[in-house]
């Protein structure tokens, strides 16, 4: 090991490099929100210093690390590197307005920086991290069950179009638009289409306003605007309501547990190894 690979090493291990990171990181985070208010020429120039800082303390650790292929092995060396070398990327070099703004979007994710900057919030991107695989087949059994109430939800309360009715149905369609109009009144009709009962029953899952969209079925079914009687738009919503909100989310949360408990498990097993090794050696 060369006294530059050492001393790196020992700067990066350092407390109080560490914690200057942070401060910085934090400089950069109140830097980021500022820009949203005022656009003052020192706010860009202090924007440089941190990036020239937060280049230097990549650099660091690259030499700490001694090798290239010890430094990108750490996933957190990786996303530091990236978010930093998109800082770099000039905005001259994008003639279209929009890639000019993804990547100005890009620059203020520098703030999850701040994702690195304690061991426990270390270990909760750890569990997010390990629980993806068990999120996804969540998420699929959830699109399942939300795509089949979604068409159940078409099937049984779509509203008929205006235009294929007599007069009298025109009238009764008119009266309820009046007395029951769309929640908010600008939304289309919640199960007009199927990307449309999808998001209505997302927003039901979420507790928004879904009563609302309760009475108003019961308004279009007394007008005889749908064949459902009260029964049964009850029982959909609530049973969606139920199924989302208590099962399919208790799902998720238990998988985020469980992963939780098996990455504090296997921290302590790799402490007590670490201990053993220490007490060992003396």
């Amino acid at each position: 090991m060369t006294r530059l690979t050492l001393f790196c090493k020992k700067l990066a291990e350092a407390k109080w490099f560490e914690l200057l990171i942070v401060g910085i990181i934090l400089l950069n985070c109140v830097l980021i929100g500022a820009e949203t208010y005022v656009h003052h020429h020192w706010i860009r120039i202090t924007q440089s210093i941190v990036l020239s800082i937060f280049t230097f303390e990549i650099v660091v650790r690259l030499i700490a690390s001694g090798s290239l292929k010890s430094f990108f092995r750490s996933g957190w060396n990786n996303f530091d590197l990236w978010l930093v070398a998109i800082s770099y990327v000039p905005e001259a070099l994008f003639s279209n307005v929009s890639l000019v703004m993804v990547l100005r979007v890009l620059r203020v994710f520098r703030v999850l920086r701040l994702l690195r900057t304690s061991p426990e919030i270390k270990l909760i991107v750890s569990v997010l991290t390990k629980s993806f695989s068990a999120l996804f087949y969540n998420g699929v059994f959830f699109f399942i069950f939300l795509y089949l109430f979604s068409i159940i939800g078409i099937s049984l309360f779509r509203l008929p179009d205006y235009n294929s009715l007599d007069n009298a149905g025109k009238a009764d369609y008119e009266r309820l638009m009046a007395e029951a109009p769309n929640a908010p009144v600008c939304s289309p009709e919640p199960y007009g289409t199927l990307g449309e009962s999808m998001f209505t029953l997302f927003r039901t899952l979420t507790g928004e306003d879904w009563t609302d969209l309760r009475y108003n079925l019961l308004k279009a079914s007394e007008y005889g605007l749908i064949q459902t009687n009260s029964v049964a738009i009850t029982t959909f919503h609530v049973v969606w309501f139920i199924l989302s909100a208590f099962l399919l989310l208790n799902l998720v949360v238990g998988a985020i547990v469980n992963n939780y408990q098996v990455i504090m498990e296997e921290t302590r097993q790799k402490k007590r190894l670490s201990e053993a090794s220490l007490d060992g050696e003396n």
